[in-house]
């Protein structure tokens, strides 16, 4: 299956990120390279690092980035590990990062690697297919409270507590194996009445388990002050989230660059000495337009925030 991905909010990304022809540019999701094919074309002698852990989209973008060969490097990696990439490159410094979450449509339509609900196939759900721990070790091996917390606090699934208990007493009669099975259980601790109004009975866990599967929100947190640090000043750091969560952690961590201090506010002046790195442009986040959300149901969760180095 070929590698598509509709690159969302792909006109206000390349907007915000301010290209300059001479500049060094990252872009720590590489997927597809829809993105970063719109910033490769941007460039003269500048040059960008595109960052993905994904095999089927390192393949690919190398693929679609190929008439750009001499202004792009591609490496394998893990963008929480940017900083140290950029070191191994001799680059100090860029002018622009971006990162684009989430799971791409290549990732969620090809059926074996088991991020979908809607087809059945084994638990997989990893977008780095080098590591040990599949979604597979999670609901057969954490324990019904780790499952719990995993499915209430990143699934926000008000069901959370039944869903565990469910997985934890099929999975005594024989391993669950496949993304079907899963199904079946989280369909039988849901409600039928909330069933036939909520959406996806199965929508929230999946979510849950995967972010849960590649630290997703851990390394999003590791990784934000790092990518403002290594900005140029006026470079910027655009972020597109695809729910509530990672919006949040994108939207505290800009704010908190913006005013570290932490003095109490009755003191008249600052002593904490923590001086702001930058300043958020995005007061409000950018949506994509009706248009957009027509074309692409899955770009209607899509948050874009930015952040400014000074």
């Amino acid at each position: 299956m070929a590698f598509s991905h509709k690159s969302v909010l792909l006109e206000e990304t390349i907007s915000n990120l301010k290209i300059k022809p001479d500049g060094i540019y990252v872009d720590g999701t590489l997927g597809g390279g829809g993105h970063s094919y719109e910033i490769a074309s941007l460039l003269t002698t500048g040059r960008l690092i595109g960052i993905d852990q994904d095999d089927a989209a390192i393949a690919a973008a190398g693929e679609r980035l190929s008439p750009f060969r001499e202004k792009v490097t591609i490496v394998r990696n893990n963008y929480v590990n940017t900083c140290s990439v950029l070191n191994e490159l001799g680059i100090d410094r860029v002018d622009g990062i971006m990162l684009d979450l989430g799971v791409s449509s290549y990732q969620l339509d090809t059926a074996e690697r088991g991020f979908s609900y809607k087809t059945d196939t084994t638990l997989d759900m990893r977008m780095d297919r080098r590591q040990s721990i599949s979604a597979k070790e999670i609901v057969n091996d954490y324990t019904e409270t780790q499952l719990f917390h995993v499915i209430r606090d990143y699934g926000e699934d008000p069901f959370a507590k039944n869903i565990a208990k469910h997985i934890v007493s099929a999975r005594m009669k024989a391993p669950i194996e496949t993304t079907g099975q899963l199904n079946e259980i989280i369909k039988a601790a849901i409600p039928a009445k909330i069933r036939a109004t909520g959406g996806h009975p199965s929508k929230r866990t999946f979510q849950a388990i995967r972010i849960e599967c590649n630290h997703e929100l851990d390394v999003l947190k590791d990784s934000l002050a790092k990518l403002i640090e290594v900005l140029n000043p006026g470079g910027r750091l655009c972020v597109i989230t695809f729910h509530s969560l990672e919006d949040r952690i994108v939207k505290t961590i800009f704010r908190q660059n913006e005013n570290p201090c932490t003095c109490p506010p009755e003191f008249p002046v600052c002593v904490c000495g923590r001086k702001p790195l930058g300043k958020v442009i995005t007061k409000k986040p950018i949506l994509p337009d009706t248009e957009e959300q027509e074309k692409n149901s899955r770009s209607k969760s899509a948050k874009l925030r930015v952040f400014e180095r000074i």
